[in-house]
């Protein structure tokens, strides 16, 4: 029993990904999926247990079946998932309401936690706005849903919804418990004094377990839904974003990472808890003991390239199925072809993150030329798509050097996002800085594996480990006269953006998403 199985749960997607102890991924099964919205309240979106745990044991049994270890080759399974999601069970431990992490609905209870000071002492004491935490959502459920709220006897974050799954216990980690809002970063367990303003009983949430702590093996009716052997050890694991700087090895104070995936967020991790005095960035508590993290989140960056997979690329997944590999590796062939700035054409997507007042235009592409369709198109807009996303890493990394009072020399650029060719080459040039590649893209599941081995004694510790299998595939550096020419791009896409944006404050146009209390 030496392999080790993540669960990662991210806002496009579902993962099973099984592990040896060297960090090589043995196999993996994967299912996406989206979230409804709930009649008569926009912004909302619904996380379905039900369906989704469906999804999660095909994911599982399918990447047990490829591994070649079977079940009773695997020794511990570890969980990680989108932040800020929230599940709330009934005594009996059955889910009654859960949404995931960009669920915004609760727009009056979060304008009241900021009309009253509240919002300003959360985000002081917890590092998060109300924007898409727990606090408006819980008073939201007060004042909405009083038949969920009487019915309430536990409440965890989503990863700890898979643990819980499959082994029937409840806890959270400090990673993704602080993504809640209601926790004390410091102390880096929850805050009584944020419960208190949502008007919950303490006694609801979970116990705090550090990250590769054992909580129990897998339950008889969990296995039979899985495929797994009831001897298998459930572990503590955390939120995604730290996952995957743990399992990158990010672990020391200074290093600054991107993780692209759905969305992408740009850290830094810091040996205190350091929050934003303008509130823009937020700060959650590290996977590992005494660390923390800052970042920036550039909004629905992969999900928006999937979107135009989908929407527009039917020729590339056309070529992609004849030659067998995946529709993004020929899109990115493709607009490889075309020159920084994309032949002028825009991409406005995600917006510079403001966790006070969290807004982004209405999605769209800017400036074709109509007499040259030879240059200006859909080839283009792949581009587009992601120096929007270069650009928008590059704003966050102006904040993060303003903060921490460093200038950064090199990021790490992990996640689904770090698989091409492309798009690495876009963000080394955007940023000036040479940008490093981990051999292992699906670092978030490799950081929950991690946890998973640190819990049926197969590592020393999660730190120790992560140093120990890390590799760094390739470095790209910047080329200096694309990076010369980015910096003019970047200043424009800047001031268009804030230029489309004023059309989607003035209401003539739909926003990409709007953050609940903005």
């Amino acid at each position: 029993m030496s392999a080790t199985l993540a669960i990662d749960l991210g806002t496009g997607s579902c993962r099973a990904i099984i592990f040896d102890t060297d960090g090589n991924q043995l196999a993996a099964g994967q299912r996406e999926w989206r979230h409804a919205s709930l009649p008569g309240f926009p912004g909302s979106q619904v996380f379905d247990t039900r369906a989704n745990w469906a999804l999660i044991c095909e994911c599982i049994r399918e990447a047990v079946a490829a591994s070649g270890v079977g079940p009773g080759g695997i020794a511990a399974v570890s969980s990680a998932s989108m932040r800020e999601g929230i599940v709330l069970y009934d005594r009996d431990g059955a889910e009654i309401w859960a949404c995931p992490n960009v669920d915004s609905r609760a727009v009056a209870e979060a304008g009241l936690l900021v009309s009253r000071g509240d919002a300003r002492r959360i985000f002081d004491t917890g590092g998060d706005w109300v924007s898409i935490t727990s606090p408006a959502r819980l008073l939201w459920i007060t004042a909405h849903d009083p038949e969920v709220r009487r019915r309430v006897a536990h409440v965890t974050m989503l990863s700890d919804w898979v643990l819980a799954r499959l082994s029937g216990e409840f806890v959270t980690d400090p990673s993704c418990g602080s993504s809640s809002g209601m926790f004390d970063l410091a102390a880096r367990t929850w805050s009584r004094e944020i419960i208190e303003l949502c008007e919950f009983p303490v006694d609801v949430f979970p116990p705090v377990r550090e990250c590769g702590t054992v909580i129990g093996t897998v339950t008889p009716e969990a296995s039979r839904q899985t495929g797994l052997s009831p001897s298998t050890l459930v572990v503590v694991g955390g939120a995604d974003t730290q996952m995957g700087l743990l399992g990158i090895g990010v672990t020391d104070p200074g290093r600054v990472t991107i993780v692209g995936g759905s969305f992408w967020q740009t850290t830094v991790v810091v040996d205190r808890p350091l929050v934003d005095p303008q509130a823009r960035l937020r700060t959650l508590c590290h996977v590992v003991p005494n660390r923390w993290m800052v970042e920036g989140i550039g909004f629905y960056c992969g999900i928006t390239m999937r979107w135009y997979r989908d929407a527009f690329c039917e020729l590339e997944k056309l070529q992609a199925r004849e030659r067998g590999v995946d529709p993004y590796v020929v899109m990115e062939e493709a607009a490889a072809a075309i020159p920084p700035g994309a032949n002028g054409v825009l991409g406005i997507f995600s917006n510079f993150m403001d966790a006070k007042r969290w807004v982004h235009a209405s999605p769209s592409f800017l400036q074709f030329n109509v007499d040259d369709p030879a240059r200006s198109n859909r080839v283009a807009a792949i581009r587009a798509i992601e120096e929007s996303a270069a650009y928008v890493a590059r704003g966050h990394l102006g904040i993060i050097e303003d903060l921490v009072g460093q200038t950064v020399s090199g990021v790490v650029f992990t996640g689904g996002s770090a698989k091409g060719t492309l798009w690495p080459r876009i963000l080394a040039d955007t940023l000036g800085v040479p940008v490093s590649i981990p051999m292992v893209k699906e670092s978030t599941a490799l950081g929950a594996a991690i946890c998973a081995g640190v819990g049926a004694g197969l590592f020393p510790s999660i730190e120790v480990q992560a140093r120990r299998v890390v590799r760094i595939e390739r470095t790209v550096e910047p080329d200096p006269a694309a990076h010369e020419a980015y910096r003019g791009l970047f200043e424009r896409w800047s001031a268009v953006y804030a230029r489309q944006l004023e059309l989607s404050e003035a209401g003539l146009l739909q926003p990409l998403w709007r953050a609940a209390g903005t």
